[in-house]
């Protein structure tokens, strides 16, 4: 039968049964789980990054459980939780001056801005590089106020994976793909009406007719399916 417990005891809130010698074992533990979360979200791309940098989340995540679990269950000792926020909190001032220091180390971890959209047609290249999938491109579009691609000069994934949106003027707005979801479903291999038509892929706009180029895909992704461009008729001569 176990001991009662003794409210208040320091000896057992700050190291319990342990010797002392394993809260260096803990600081090894933590520098290790450091390195492999540093490791993990940086495999994972900036999807998983969003607003916070790649060594925030880290440290968001290691000091959480750290400051958590000493709170609810008696047998983790504060001791252990305090080298855990020393050892976090060093790796962390080290890791985030020595990539601004080191341009290599940073691009590394963080990742660099990359242009994904340019002259109202997605870089599907460089896109298809990033954890980023169109529909969420396309909700950042929205949420910028915009609702197709022919608004949009450029576009780039900055490496906290935000999006960073610069629309054309109004006068030199061209039609192009919508992002807005009904319109986005009308894609097809047909067109049914003589007009421009984006596809639905990457963008890239032309003028297709019905009964005629039905079956050639995009000259750009070599995509088949096309949707029907909204924008300013007359703005913009297809390529």
């Amino acid at each position: 039968m176990k001991d009662p417990i003794v409210p208040f005891d320091l000896e057992r809130m700050f190291i319990d049964q342990f010797p002392i010698t394993y809260l260096g074992e803990v600081a090894l533990r933590t520098l290790i789980m450091f390195v492999i979360l540093l490791a993990a979200l940086t495999v994972s791309g900036k999807r998983e990054v969003r607003q916070l940098s790649v060594y925030e989340l880290v440290l968001l995540i290691g000091l959480g459980s750290a400051a958590g679990d000493p709170m609810f269950y008696h047998d983790v000792p504060l001791g252990a939780s305090i080298v855990v926020f020393v050892v976090m909190m060093s790796a962390y001032k080290f890791i985030t001056r020595l990539s601004d220091r080191n341009k290599a180390i940073r691009e590394r971890i963080e990742g660099k801005p990359v242009y994904v959209i340019q002259d109202g047609c997605i870089l599907t290249q460089n896109f298809d590089d990033e954890d980023l999938g169109q529909d969420e491109l396309f909700v950042d579009l929205r949420q910028a106020g915009l609702e197709h691609l022919g608004q949009v000069r450029l576009a780039i994934l900055e490496p906290n994976g935000s999006l960073s949106v610069y629309p054309y003027p109004d006068d030199e707005v061209r039609p192009g793909l919508p992002v807005l979801p009904h319109l986005l479903k009308e894609q097809n291999r047909l067109v049914e009406t003589t007009g421009t038509y984006a596809c639905s892929h990457c963008g890239h706009t032309q003028i297709r007719h019905p009964g005629t180029n039905q079956s050639v895909p995009c000259p750009v992704c070599n995509h088949e399916q096309w949707v029907k461009t909204i924008g300013p008729v007359g703005a913009y001569t297809a390529k």
